[in-house]
């Protein structure tokens, strides 16, 4: 397409000196200040930084005086502005303005402009769907998994029963037992070395002790203690191994 007229597309959206529209327009010479003050700083339709702004051509006028003055007009506002002129000029170059901006629109955005080009887009389009549903569907299938085993730790968190280490173990499903739970909590100083709470987590509501007696073969009685844990004391373990080895798991029914 040939130009009638430079359009700075260097800005966010294109725009048009003002001082070349009214040259291409051919109005009154010398009559630039007038007009651009009547039909742009004064147009009560109009408004700075949305369909104008001002700048100026050089730092310094040769002649002396004060710098030249212009105005970046978008393409809409330049439009209206040749609707006003009521001239043919004014006619064809808003139709200019309008095939440009569909060539910059069809640039922008990429589309096809024959009917191979389209086919390709629709067919990485139809790929680019159908892998989405893919992705769709297996994040279904992992949250049908999941939701049980989140159901059942959401039932069990208001619980006020507490169980033993085995029960928590099997509770957890995290991949360990009794034994190794222990020694992961002993390591990260949540239970001391008799496999016995510190006293801050009992506080918190996590775990619970209580005395057990025994006999031994001579005869004699002695107590032991037992640690149990409450179901939001399991929500915590779950938390902290799950953090210790960055994997991800939930709690589950056994």
């Amino acid at each position: 397409m040939h130009e009638l007229i430079p359009i700075n597309y260097e800005r966010e959206i294109p725009t048009v000196s003002a001082r070349d529209l009214y040259g291409f327009l051919g109005l009154e010479p010398g009559n630039y200040s007038r007009w651009s003050q009547q039909n742009i700083l004064n147009n009560p339709y109009a408004s700075e930084d949305t369909d104008y702004s001002v700048f100026f051509t050089h730092e310094e006028n040769p002649l002396g005086g004060r710098p030249t003055t212009d105005y970046a007009l978008t393409i809409d506002f330049s439009k209206k502005l040749c609707m006003i002129s009521k001239s043919k000029k004014g006619e064809e170059i808003r139709d200019y303005f309008i095939e440009v901006e569909k060539e910059h629109t069809a640039q922008k955005f990429n589309l096809p402009t024959d009917y191979l080009s389209a086919l390709k887009v629709l067919v990485v389009s139809e790929e680019a769907k159908a892998k989405l549903l893919s992705e769709n569907s297996a994040q279904k299938e992992r949250i049908a998994i999941l939701e049980p085993k989140a159901e059942f730790f959401d039932a069990v968190a208001d619980s006020k029963t507490a169980i033993d280490m085995s029960r928590a173990a099997k509770v957890l499903d995290m991949g360990i037992g009794r034994n190794e739970l222990f020694a992961f909590l002993r390591d990260k100083e949540v239970l001391m070395g008799d496999n016995v709470p510190y006293q801050a987590y009992v506080d918190r509501g996590y775990f619970r002790t209580v005395e057990q007696k025994y006999s031994r073969p001579d005869g004699s009685i002695h107590i032991s203690i037992k640690t149990l844990v409450y179901q939001k004391g399991l929500d915590y373990i779950r938390r902290l191994y799950q953090k210790e080895k960055g994997g991800f798991s939930l709690v589950a029914a056994n």
